[in-house]
């Protein structure tokens, strides 16, 4: 018996043996290479159809489907071989982010037009079906749009340009874009999911195409047309040749137009912009993106009042000292001013902290406390009780030059296009770090740092009778910020809001 069943065993080895042997020298490959394909999620379904399709068995292809937005955020870190985001402004944003340090570009996939979206009821009051609404019909009146943020979506900076066009022949171009956009804020939100809430109640969208269908909404085609998505097929720097390889192989199949049934039941167009399947739905053609977005979205962050701020919080010994009339000490005042002030910022707004003094982190005079999130996060989850625990370091000195350039250099390389990028110093002293930079060497490295397409202030503020008004409005000027100073501590709360409210006015 035995005998028999190690005689089994042995035919099924062979057996198994010979029939992967002749499996991999049919295909001449030694290995499977595994392909990891990262799509923005509109489009991933497919990508993921098309890639299970009779494909080669030599390489495995395995998709994640991810939000643009997201794998930005993790490219620098972790890279898949091959990424599609929705557009090609994200290549752009992830270089600047550290993903990669020289310029990346991929063919498009597919596309998808910029669209709104009405509802049916909204839509008749425009005329349809009989005659088709227009963007500067919708526009112009009270119609509620939903509206994803286009410093973090590129449906956003499309509608952002075809505003631009809409009121280029307007008698004060300026004012009417202005005013356009300021409608656009009522109802804009961080992610496309959030548009189709129903409690939200909105007469439309700004979407792409491909999601009209499933959401039973009518499309109002853009004349003069805007930026389309445009789904570019990127392999990262990195990747080996086996990987670059098979990716070239998975990209032909893409691209066949045998492989075009999945693109169509996801509601997207072939590369140049034409329907794919037969549909009825209008011929667009593709409009690439901007190159450098940033002027248009530093327009639109003026509009929107929405930030990114980096807080410096002194916690150096002397912010321990009493005010007695307040019946306090500085740090508890200065804390709870930064909590009003917080209050303050649109959800939107991201906020992160960091406590300095001297040697809090080794050699480093500062240390992060609260990373940089929306305030709408940090208000509901605990974040500002551990901002109100923070307490002074006895006997530890102000570190306000190492610090200072510490966290400009930090908000520079995460500078956010469509926020107004801050860097926010709260301090009761002067520069007390003898073994630290010099102040020239500061005002020298901030100069270095300095570009006006993507301005980036520090905002001083200042309390007690030992700070050095001066030495703190020469660095916040250098950047083109200000500083706002008190010798009573008393007042702190005063002089965030002056401070706060010339960034925030509307």
């Amino acid at each position: 018996m035995v005998l028999s069943i190690l005689l089994v065993l042995s035919l099924a080895g062979w057996f198994g043996f010979d029939y992967l042997h002749d499996r991999l020298s049919a295909s001449d490959c030694d290995a499977v290479t595994a392909l990891s394909v990262v799509a923005a999620p509109d489009v991933a379904p497919a990508v993921a159809r098309v890639s299970e399709q009779g494909g080669d068995p030599c390489y495995r292809v395995e998709v994640v489907s991810r939000e643009s937005a997201e794998a930005v955020e993790t490219l620098a870190a972790v890279k898949p071989d091959v990424w599609i985001p929705e557009s090609s402004l994200w290549l752009l944003r992830a270089q600047r982010g550290g993903a990669w340090n020289i310029p990346v570009t991929g063919p498009s996939i597919a596309s998808s037009p910029v669209v709104l979206g009405l509802t049916e009821t909204a839509a008749r009051q425009f005329g349809w079906p009989a005659r088709a609404p227009t963007w500067a019909q919708v526009f112009s009146g009270e119609t509620a749009l939903g509206f994803v943020d286009p410093a973090v979506d590129p449906t956003g900076l499309s509608a952002l340009i075809g505003t631009g066009e809409l009121t280029a022949s307007a008698p004060d171009p300026a004012a009417s874009y202005a005013l356009m956009l300021r409608k656009l804020t009522r109802n804009t939100v961080q992610r496309p999911a959030e548009l189709f809430d129903p409690a939200r109640r909105l007469d439309g969208v700004v979407t792409p195409e491909s999601a009209l269908a499933e959401h039973g909404l009518v499309g109002v085609y853009a004349d003069p047309a805007v930026p389309s998505l445009d789904y570019p097929y990127v392999v990262l720097p990195g990747s080996d040749q086996a990987k670059r390889d098979a990716a070239q192989q998975l990209l032909s199949r893409l691209l066949d137009q045998s492989s075009a049934g999945p693109f169509t039941e996801a509601g997207l167009r072939a590369p140049d912009g034409l329907p794919l399947g037969g549909t009825t739905a209008p011929a667009v053609r593709p409009v690439a993106p901007p190159a450098d977005p940033d002027q248009l979205l530093n327009q639109w962050a003026a509009v929107n009042r929405s930030a990114r701020m980096q807080v410096l919080l002194d916690v150096s010994g002397s912010m321990a000292q009493a005010v007695p009339e307040a019946d306090a000490n500085r740090m508890t005042l200065t804390i709870q001013a930064a909590e009003l002030g917080i209050r303050l910022f649109k959800p939107t707004t991201k906020v992160g902290l960091w406590r300095f003094s001297t040697n809090l982190d080794g050699a480093r005079d500062h240390q992060e406390l609260l990373p940089v999130r929306p305030v709408g996060e940090q208000l509901t989850d605990g974040s500002l009780d551990q901002l109100r625990r923070v307490r002074a370091i006895p006997n530890g000195a102000t570190g306000l030059y190492d610090s200072v350039l510490a966290a400009y250099t930090s908000a520079r390389e995460n500078w956010e296009p469509g926020r107004i990028n801050l860097v926010v110093v709260l301090t009761d002293g002067k520069n007390e770090d003898p073994s630290g930079i010099t102040q020239e060497e500061l005002l020298a490295r901030l100069a270095e740092l300095q570009d006006p397409k993507r301005p980036l202030q520090v905002i001083g503020i200042g309390i007690g009778p030992d700070i050095d008004p001066v030495e703190l409005r020469t660095i916040s000027q250098a950047t083109g910020g200000d500083a706002y100073t008190t010798p009573d501590p008393t007042k702190i709360v005063d002089v965030f809001y002056a401070a706060m409210g010339r960034l925030l006015e509307t």
